[in-house]
This record gives structure tokens, sequence and C-alpha cells, in this order.
């Protein structure tokens, strides 16, 4: 059980972009995605504040987001990074068996990470994440650099507030499809 505290807050500037950017998905009629609570366990109350100074999980969570475009059901993770290496402990092992069972029930996963210091987004597809994994696991790098990464899925903010993840989703979509072909 891990302890809450303003640590986890690290990527909350990216869960803003991804929750305006599904607010506008919603609008538009094209996605309906929804943000995951952690669930937690108060512990240590500022009542004058009405604020939770200390927590604990109460479960571990999945992934950030769950819902559908347009007929897919799709979850994924916003992860941040500054440098220009992602170091895979930012990944756990419970998610990446929940999107592994995600993607064996037909929906499709993913992460959409953010590299800050590039100010640059990067829509990771689910096979690439489990192929860094892999390498891992079998003894090679415990990270992976940007320098290793599919420049199409690379995204910028769009208006300075919108993350275009449909455009890379319909991208791995069609990637998907030509190598159910072969």
């Amino acid at each position: 059980m891990g302890t809450w505290n303003s640590r986890g807050l690290r990527g909350s500037t990216l869960e803003d972009l991804i929750n305006r950017t599904n607010e506008r998905y919603q609008e538009m009629g094209l996605a309906l995605i929804q943000k995951i609570p952690t669930p937690i366990t108060p512990v240590k109350m500022d009542k004058e504040h009405r604020q939770i100074t200390l927590a604990y999980f109460d479960q571990r969570s999945t992934v950030d987001y769950i819902g559908a475009v347009q007929g897919i059901p799709v979850c994924f993770d916003a992860k941040e990074c500054v440098a220009d290496t992602f170091p895979l402990q930012n990944i756990h092992r419970h998610q990446v068996t929940f999107m592994e069972g995600y993607e064996k029930q037909g929906g499709l996963s993913f992460l959409i990470i953010f590299f800050s210091a590039r100010n640059i987004l990067y829509y990771m597809r689910h096979d690439e994440m489990l192929a860094f994994w892999k390498r891992a696991e079998d003894g090679g790098r415990k990270s992976f650099r940007f320098d290793e990464l599919d420049p199409r899925f690379l995204m910028e903010l769009k208006n300075g507030c919108y993350v275009p993840y449909l455009d890379a989703m319909n991208l791995d979509l069609e990637l998907r499809e030509q190598l159910d072909k072969e």
C-alpha cells in the first residue's frame, strides 16, 4: 500500500489537458472517455481547509481513462517524463496485465506520454509498450529512449490545450488492420 501525497499530482497538468480534450471529443460526439479516480482511504484530515493530508490507496488502480470511441472500447494511461529516457518502472505490472486483458477482450489500449522538456506528446501503442516491457524482463534496458520511438506517433498540442490522440489512435487501428491482412 502506497501513501498518497502531493507527489501524485506530477501528472495533473497532462491529466487536465486530456480531460479538456475528452470534454471536447464528447461535445463533438467523437468519444466518451471517463477519468477513473484512484480509490483512497483518508487517514488524516485538515478540517479547517477540508483537505485530506494523508491517505492510503484502497487498491491498485488500473488505468487513468476508459471509455469508447465510436464503438471501440478504449483504455489508456497518462504518463509524464522530464528526461529523454522513460523508466519502465513508471508503468506498473498490474497496468500492463489490465491492458493485455483489455486487448484480449477486443479493446484498444495505449499510453499517452508527455515529454515535458520537449513539450511533445507521444501515443505509445500497446504492442510497442509490450516490446519495451519484454526487453526489460529479458534482461535488457529498464527504460526506453525518446529516439527509439516511432515518429509517426508524436503529437503536438492543438490550440495549446488539446491532446490529439484520436489521430494517433486512427493510425494505430490502420496498422493493426494491415497486420491482420498479412
